[in-house]
């Protein structure tokens, strides 16, 4: 143990405020990048929209800053002394002292109008310039029925809830029965269900209350006659027979149909139909009529009254196919053009400013500067990764999914001497336009799936055959996981049948036995 001296020589990254900015906006989404780029413009003076071209003014303030222009001397002075003045913004309108003021101008004022005639002498008429366009087009608010769509955007929606309340302000209820009923409605979920037993209605209705089960049950009957049909259900047997009840009594096979949902709707379920068939003492041919009835009802009968929310994407990139060949450009509505303004630049060179406003003035004009280039390095890296997978996955353009090929972040990396972080930062929330539709980046990378050929095929193409050979399935014979692996196979796809239950499952369809129908 002891003290000594040690010289290494090695190499280190160095985060800086500017590249921690750049790698900062690269991985932004669309709409957050919108709210940073306002958040700097109310913050950094230098900075402002326009609709031209970026432009960070180094050339024409990097070292010998232009002297300002008599008329920008002028308002500048004019705002420095509206500041210290603490005037308002509002003023006194110019008087012409030929006029003069007081009761003389008005005089003078009405005189003057006195001469006016009251037709003058006009180059074009109303109609002339506006053709009835106030008559013949809708207003740019309006859609083709004439709704305002500005107004539908914004009008409140109303609620399951609310319609229930409704409905209950116009039902006659003593005092003791509305507020049971609306402990009722305030239990009833967005899929129209009652969640809550009658023993916690019960005590929902506090301690000064004292009802009876069957008061309750009385009241839940009530309110399971109010719009949509089968609401306030305490399970789905109950929710289509509420429905049921509700038909006309001369429709085709109403008894039947009541009696299955009653005692055999588990059977129903497992879409066990031999077995069905046998304890409703049934034809195959009278079975599927009972069970089209029974598929008209709504298991959810509270989703139609559910506020949806429409959330849309708006494309980074779009690709077209020009003259043969796919080319790729940015959106150029969704992030606004930024420059430097001139007018506070300008000032800089101001040679009666104090050095700490020069100073603030500077540090401002830097970091506007960082941030418009910041911007250029994002779009640029942006449209390289475009063009580079729009390059790999043409045959996806071309022919759809089933032609995807393999890709990993590894791959555009190295074609653009980039970093796999930096490549997974662009593609992460950007989206882009093609004939097929939008996708995220993200979308086109996927693993691959070793062929019998000595190939390879992507787990999107995989994903796309699987769907399309559950599409054309025999509804009365669904193909099983391991008969659809067998005729990958037979496509020279070696794909184990794990492998096929992991990506249908990720696709949201439903094993052999659940898509199994009555044909």
């Amino acid at each position: 143990m002891k003290q000594s001296l040690q010289l290494r020589l090695g190499q280190q990254i160095t985060m800086t405020p500017q590249l921690q900015q750049a790698i900062r906006l690269l991985q932004l989404s669309t709409l957050d990048l919108q709210l940073e780029i306002q958040q700097a413009l109310e913050s950094n003076i230098m900075l402002e929209a326009t609709e031209g071209e970026y432009d960070d003014g180094v050339e024409d303030y990097d070292d010998n800053p232009a002297t300002p222009s008599p008329e920008i001397e002028d308002n500048f002075k004019q705002e420095l002394d509206r500041a210290l003045n603490n005037e308002t913004e509002t003023t006194t309108p110019d008087i012409d002292e030929d006029y003069g003021t007081g009761e003389d101008s008005r005089e003078l004022v009405m005189d003057n109008a006195s001469d006016i005639p009251e037709s003058l002498a006009v180059d074009s008429d109303w109609e002339d310039i506006y053709d009835g366009a106030l008559h013949d087009y809708p207003t740019a608010n309006a859609d083709g029925n004439g709704k305002d769509l500005l107004f539908s955007q914004n009008a409140a929606e109303q609620t399951l809830t609310d319609h229930l309340r409704w409905q209950l302000d116009l039902t006659p209820f003593s005092n003791q029965d509305r507020a049971i009923a609306t402990a009722i409605i305030d239990a009833i979920d967005g899929d129209g269900y009652l969640r809550a037993s009658i023993e916690d209605l019960m005590q929902s209705l506090g301690e000064g209350v004292i009802v009876e089960s069957d008061e309750v049950e009385a009241v839940l009957h009530r309110v399971q006659h109010f719009d949509p049909v089968g609401i306030g259900a305490r399970d789905l047997a109950e929710c289509l027979q509420l429905q049921l009840d509700e038909l006309p009594k001369e429709t085709l096979w109403l008894t039947e149909a009541k009696h299955l949902v009653k005692t055999h709707l588990s059977v129903l379920a497992d879409h066990d139909y031999p077995q069905l068939a046998k304890l409703m003492k049934l034809s195959r041919e009278d079975l599927r009529e009972v069970v089209n009835l029974i598929q008209t009802l709504n298991p959810r009968p509270g989703a139609q009254m559910e506020v949806h929310q429409s959330n849309y994407i708006v494309p980074d990139v779009y690709v077209k196919k020009i003259k043969g060949q796919w080319k790729v450009e940015l959106n150029p509505e969704i992030t606004p053009k930024l420059r430097i303004n001139r007018y506070y630049a300008d000032l800089i060179s101001r040679s009666d400013s104090s050095r700490a406003d020069v100073s603030n003035l500077k540090n401002h004009l830097q970091e506007a500067r960082w941030f418009i280039k910041s911007l250029k390095s994002r779009h640029e890296t942006l449209l390289k990764v475009a063009n580079c997978i729009v390059k790999r996955q043409t045959a996806f353009l071309e022919y759809g999914e089933e032609a995807m090929k393999p890709l990993v972040l590894h791959d555009i990396a190295s074609e653009l001497e980039m970093h796999e972080s930096t490549i997974s930062r662009v593609t992460t929330q950007k989206y882009i336009h093609t004939s097929r539709g939008i996708f995220e980046l993200k979308y086109f990378f996927s693993s691959h799936v070793s062929t019998n050929t000595g190939g390879e095929c992507s787990s999107t193409a995989i994903r796309a055959l699987i769907k399309k050979l559950i599409a054309a399935e025999n509804a009365a014979k669904p193909l099983s996981d391991s008969k659809i692996a067998s005729m990958l196979s037979e496509r020279g796809i070696n794909v184990a049948r794990r492998t096929v239950a992991k990506y249908r499952e990720a696709m949201v369809i439903p094993p052999s036995n659940e898509r199994k129908r009555l044909v």
